[in-house]
């Protein structure tokens, strides 16, 4: 019988957890970057941070589970449009951002924020950015067609 601390792989609580909280980069003026990549990486970061904040309910569960899944895909498939092999390729994978950032947007909306207004603040201001990438995603997908 293997054991760790007396305990046979003892899972430690929530309430055992030391809750950091997190440093989330600013920007000067807080204005947004310029370049895609650069703006798709801190969504996917600032919602990373933001996640750490949330209380821990069984729905907030799986809705942040695809909330970061989401976030993290949209800067992953930027990426891949860049350095994509063709038109083609390259349509296909903005797309991709596109959907994967409406995606997002809903598990904003949809998870639990708590009572803070912190929380209920910075919920906004990412779906509001996760809008504002759809609409850019958008906007490449018409030129480029």
């Amino acid at each position: 019988m293997d054991t760790a601390c007396g305990s046979k792989f003892q899972i430690p609580s929530a309430k055992s957890q030391v809750r950091v909280k997190p440093q989330v980069p600013k920007m000067k003026d807080d204005a947004k970057p310029r370049d895609l990549e650069d703006r798709t990486f801190r969504f996917a970061e600032l919602v990373r941070g933001f996640v750490m904040q949330l209380p821990r309910t069984i729905s907030n569960t799986e809705d942040v589970r695809q909330l970061v899944r989401s976030s993290g895909s949209v800067a992953a498939n930027w990426i891949e449009a860049d350095e994509a092999l063709s038109r083609k390729d390259f349509l296909m994978r903005v797309k991709i951002c596109r959907k994967e950032a409406k995606e997002g947007r809903l598990f904003l909306r949809l998870v639990d924020a708590g009572l803070t207004k912190t929380t209920l603040g910075t919920r906004d201001e990412l779906a509001a950015e996760a809008r504002e990438l759809t609409l850019i995603f958008s906007s490449i997908i018409s030129k480029s067609e």
